[in-house]
């Protein structure tokens, strides 16, 4: 699903620096953003691969945190 959304520009901006910060591109860090804020529905589990982005997604934040 595409969603297009229009973002005031200093939304923009700091969307922009945290995925840089995480490493990634804004489209995968809005995405892993919005995943870890919405729960998934008890009658739709997220796959294997979706799990492992978002444990991967969690341990490039957790270990870039460290040094901060």
């Amino acid at each position: 699903m595409t969603v297009t959304i229009q973002l005031p520009p200093d939304i923009e901006a700091d969307l922009v620096a945290q995925a840089r910060d995480h490493g990634l591109e804004l489209p995968l860090y809005v995405e892993s953003t919005l995943r870890r804020q919405v729960s998934p529905r008890p009658d739709s589990p997220i796959t294997a691969a979706e799990r492992a982005s978002d444990d991967a997604i969690s341990r490039e934040s957790i270990s870039r945190n460290d040094g901060k």
